[in-house]
């Protein structure tokens, strides 16, 4: 047990001990950053004995790690490309291979003066956020169906990019569940617009023609795969992973639904599960997409499938 008066180093090896008996990946890692939450200090730099407060959050975090909680849902935050993303319980965790869909999306509109772009299923914003981050005259319109989740949305569409390039001002917080209205002549006060919708029916409201970019990060797990989760990912929200019997039933909805609303040339990004591709652009060749690629990650899985719309 972590107790007042512990040597850093002392509490953070009890800690990293304690990860690897439950079970945790990464138990060296996560001891180090906890004992940085706890505390505000980097072990590697201070040898200060813990006071009883540092002590007691350090032991009620090591608890909750214990027992699988996601470390990014105790940290309250998470780096995605070089920006900060709010997360935690009811929103899916950002993580590095989706930056490559974000960076393989952004490329896709060189050339496009104030690119018009629309994330799907878009949970944190990562990939809407990302794109706006690689491509600041983009304007982005981020769709998430879960109220949960639109939560750290909508605080990540004026947060996330402050700063850093985003055009992010000082204004009053909107309801986190009214849906904003989206005028694509207007110069946005956020990075990117928060839309509260539906994959399924969310296509019926867009005009033909007037986007350059569609990308998603959709649920893609099988049901069997729903079945096997390691215990971290089985505390992110369902609705952000499972994709139905086969994991595709959200593409199929992209394929057949959202092309009309690129304009000719436009470019589709998707993030897909592993073992995807083959599938995937099946179902987009069914449905007349051209060009479509596949994109690795950095572990040298397909990841990302692009296409554009017929010119």
């Amino acid at each position: 047990m972590v107790s007042e008066a512990m040597l850093p180093r002392a509490a953070v090896k009890e800690v990293e001990a304690r990860l690897t008996a439950a079970g945790c990946p990464d138990a060296d890692f996560d001891a180090r950053e906890l004992f940085r939450l706890a505390t505000g200090r980097d072990v590697r730099l201070s040898d200060r004995p813990l006071d009883a407060a540092e002590a007691a959050k350090l032991e009620e975090l090591t608890v909750r790690r214990a027992a699988r909680e996601p470390l990014q849902y105790l940290c309250g935050s998470w780096p995605f490309l070089d920006f900060e993303l709010a997360v935690g319980p009811g929103v899916l965790c950002p993580r590095a291979d989706t930056e490559v869909v974000a960076e393989t999306a952004a490329e896709m509109l060189a050339g496009v003066e104030a690119p018009r772009a629309l994330d799907l299923c878009a949970g944190t914003g990562c990939l809407g956020l990302g794109v706006k981050r690689l491509c600041p005259a983009a304007q982005v319109v981020c769709v998430e169906k879960s109220p949960e989740a639109y939560v750290y949305l909508e605080k990540n569409t004026r947060l996330a990019l402050k700063g850093r390039g985003g055009s992010t001002e000082n204004v009053l917080d909107a309801s986190p569940f009214e849906e904003p209205a989206f005028d694509w002549g207007m110069k946005p006060t956020r990075a990117a617009e928060p839309v509260e919708g539906d994959l399924f029916t969310y296509w019926e409201s867009l005009p033909e023609g007037q986007l350059d970019l569609i990308v998603s990060n959709p649920p893609y797990l099988t049901a069997q795969e729903m079945g096997e989760l390691q215990p971290e990912v089985a505390k992110e929200p369902a609705m952000a992973l499972e994709g139905g019997e086969d994991g595709l039933v959200f593409y199929k909805a992209i394929a057949e639904h959202y092309q009309k609303a690129l304009r000719p040339g436009g470019a589709l990004a998707l993030e897909i599960g592993w073992q995807q591709r083959e599938a995937v652009t099946a179902l987009l060749e069914a449905n007349g997409w051209a060009d479509i690629a596949c994109r690795k990650d950095f572990g040298g899985n397909d990841r990302c499938v692009t296409a554009r719309r017929p010119k």
